[in-house]
């Protein structure tokens, strides 16, 4: 074996080559979009066999996730909910149980926070991030919807997750922003469900000042 093939997924004497692939990969994805952008024409870009963007990162969404610094990366999490094959009934208390500890956490949470922010005074990054969204979560989850309208139910599942997250995280709108996490799950599971078009179970929306679930339902 030459020092030039994959040896486990890596080449040796090239500490460098992770790195190397992320810049490329950031390059590539704020140049040519999400979509244009193949694991194959990045590995060619960056002089490694294609096995080992794999090996570093899984997957395009993962590349793309560690490519923004996001060691919590809002495709993937999607994408391993969607793989657990949650029930729809239950899927937006496992969105919002899975986001939450997301932007919450002591090291994701500031990645996301940051990258959040950087999209909005960046119209590149805000394209990139959009078109991410729109590709990997947003059909993602019109697949799981199904029916004629489901795209646009996605789309405005998407967007009350998105309003979440802008009034907790970056403006820190009250009461949210200072709500536990049971009240925030209290509170938009019933909108979401909306936003999917399912129907909202009877007594679901109350107020959150008795920290009390709706009847027949514990929220952890």
């Amino acid at each position: 074996m030459t020092d030039d093939e994959p040896r486990r997924g890596r080449r040796r004497g090239r500490p460098d080559t992770r790195r190397v692939i992320l810049d490329v990969a950031r390059r590539r994805f704020l140049q040519d979009g999400y979509r244009a952008v193949t694991m194959r024409s990045i590995a060619a870009e960056a002089d490694v066999d294609v096995a080992l963007l794999s090996y570093y990162f899984g997957s395009k969404k993962g590349l793309f996730g560690a490519a923004l610094a996001l060691s919590a990366n809002p495709a993937e999490l999607l994408a391993r909910l969607l793989a657990e094959d949650h029930a729809l009934d239950t899927f937006p208390e496992q969105v919002l149980r899975e986001v939450l500890a997301a932007w919450e956490g002591p090291q994701s949470g500031a990645a996301l926070i940051g990258m959040f922010r950087n999209a909005i005074g960046d119209d590149a990054l805000g394209a990139l991030v959009r078109e991410a969204l729109e590709g990997e979560i947003v059909e993602r989850l019109a697949d799981l919807v199904g029916g004629r309208d489901a795209r646009r139910h996605a789309a405005a599942f998407t967007t009350v997750m998105a309003g979440l997250i802008t009034a907790r995280y970056v403006l820190r709108l009250e009461p949210v922003g200072s709500m536990s996490r049971q009240d925030v799950i209290r509170l938009f599971a019933p909108q979401l469900r909306l936003a999917l078009g399912m129907p909202v179970r009877a007594g679901a929306v109350r107020s959150t000042r008795s920290g009390t679930p709706p009847p027949g339902r514990a929220y952890s």
